[in-house]
């Protein structure tokens, strides 16, 4: 009788997909938000090299030491809403849409075709985050690179929005950030999802381990997919940085590439250390915090197509 009352309770459809979106968006934005300190040095690495040239830690200590230790904080309102929300429609997108392609062709093909599956699922789903997601990050650059801009999200938002409008104010980015987050989730999620099948063959059925030890696998798993993931998307990262530090004059796509050509390719990975410790890092925690809540949250509902 309990197993039965179980199954009827276990939610399913809508209500299943909206606890993997609140999981998601906590991960997102739990993670994103305590990394902000990172995620500012990063920013002024890339937008002034000349100035912030002596490494992360030195980066560090010059924006302290110029600016106040709560400088390192800039753009944290942004940064937690922006990746709220992109979170929710990541990973419950993800969900959704593998959860539908399965459906679509089959166990037995999907299984055979797991990794086509992940990168198609978690790049649809991330281009529907990304239109969520830009104006904040638009916003978070703007505060990072411009410490006088505004006082926070809301006034930078708005002034933004009054001076440079929606579309320019808030999308001048949106092609660098598809550039840049498709590539990354895409990365992020398949080598998530191939280096955790590795792991669990070499440990044993999932189903016999502990909590504590799925919770390291997921740790461990997402470690290598974020740094993974760093250096895939870094060079549309920098564009990203670059495009949304002021307005200017052109096409979006002739000043990514006039802003490539200047770059080279030293400079289009300018910053890639720090961002290999920042997303390493958050993505590991990401992973391991997504699965906790899922669990917590009884959304356990999902579709699995590793090899057995």
């Amino acid at each position: 009788m309990s197993a039965q009352q179980t199954a009827t309770v276990a939610p399913t459809g809508a209500n299943l997909y909206a606890r993997f979106a609140l999981a998601g968006a906590i991960c997102c934005g739990v993670t994103h938000g305590a990394l902000t300190p990172v995620d500012v040095v990063k920013t002024r690495i890339q937008l002034e090299p000349t100035v912030y040239n002596k490494g992360m830690g030195a980066a560090f200590r010059q924006v302290v030491k110029a600016e106040g230790a709560g400088a390192l904080l800039t753009g944290f309102g942004p940064t937690f809403a922006g990746y709220f929300l992109q979170g929710a429609f990541k990973f419950g997108g993800y969900e959704f849409w593998k959860k539908t392609i399965i459906e679509a062709v089959g166990q037995e093909n999907a299984v055979n075709n797991r990794t086509a599956i992940y990168l198609v699922s978690s790049g649809i789903a991330e281009f529907f985050a990304d239109v969520a997601l830009c104006p904040l990050e638009a916003t978070r650059i703007r505060l990072v690179s411009q410490p006088t801009f505004a006082t926070g999200l809301v006034s930078g938002f708005s002034r933004i929005l009054k001076e440079d409008g929606a579309l320019r104010g808030f999308y001048s980015g949106f092609g660098p950030i598809l550039l840049k987050q498709i590539p990354y989730t895409m990365a992020k999620f398949v080598v998530f999802e191939r280096a955790s099948e590795a792991i669990l063959a070499a440990a044993g059925p999932k189903e016999t381990l502990s909590a504590g030890t799925l919770t390291s696998i997921n740790l461990g798993s997402g470690l290598i997919a974020g740094m993974a993931a760093a250096i895939v998307s870094q060079p549309a990262d920098t564009l990203l940085s670059k495009i949304n530090k002021a307005s200017g004059t052109g096409s979006v796509m002739s000043r990514l590439v006039g802003l490539a050509g200047e770059l080279g390719v030293k400079g289009l990975f300018l910053g890639l250390g720090p961002r290999i410790v920042m997303v390493g890092t958050l993505t590991a925690f990401q992973f391991a915090i997504y699965n906790d809540i899922k669990k917590a949250l009884g959304a356990t509902g999902g579709v699995e197509i590793r090899k057995a």
